[in-house]
């Protein structure tokens, strides 16, 4: 039995603005950092002690995985960036890169919709269950990966893991 921790990286630079750069190079703003820092503490305050932390390459997502390491104590030296939590990837790269982990709680950082989709394919719906709002958090409880058979047991806006850390 495996707990994924799925988290949506924090407050962005607007693709809008004229001096965005590419999305994968896309930072967090000083105020997703703020707010990413502020969810983190409420991970922080439900005890959770991950056995590995997985995140996309991009930028914002590796930011994100940062913060909430460095907030929860886990080594960032250990984060592992993958191609299968990308925003393009399909949610079927990320549960094959699951399978030859030996971790029983892992943190995943990444985008929408890809995390969205990874949850529907865990409970085996098409139907769009959540969209994780900015540093949001849901938990999955994962009996088998392989064909992948869980239950969704949390979400958590960033909004209720800032309430927690109080």
């Amino acid at each position: 039995m495996m707990h994924l921790y799925l988290i949506r990286h924090g407050i962005a630079v607007d693709r809008d603005d004229p001096n965005c750069p590419p999305d994968t190079e896309r930072p967090l703003t000083p105020k997703g950092m703020k707010r990413t820092h502020a969810a983190a503490l409420g991970l922080r305050a439900l005890d959770v002690k991950p056995d590995a932390v997985l995140t996309s390459p991009w930028l914002r997502a590796v930011q994100t995985a940062e913060i909430f390491c460095e907030t929860i104590g886990y080594s960032s030296k250990k984060i592992v960036r993958t191609d299968a939590l990308k925003g393009t990837s399909a949610p079927s790269d990320l549960l094959r890169e699951l399978q030859s982990m030996k971790a029983k709680v892992v943190l995943c950082f990444g985008h929408e919709p890809h995390l969205h989709l990874v949850i529907g394919h865990v409970l085996h719906t098409s139907a769009k269950i959540t969209e994780l709002k900015k540093a949001g958090l849901a938990l999955l409880e994962l009996e088998r990966i392989s064909p992948p058979q869980g239950r969704l047991l949390a979400l958590y806006p960033a909004s209720a893991l800032r309430l927690l850390a109080k």
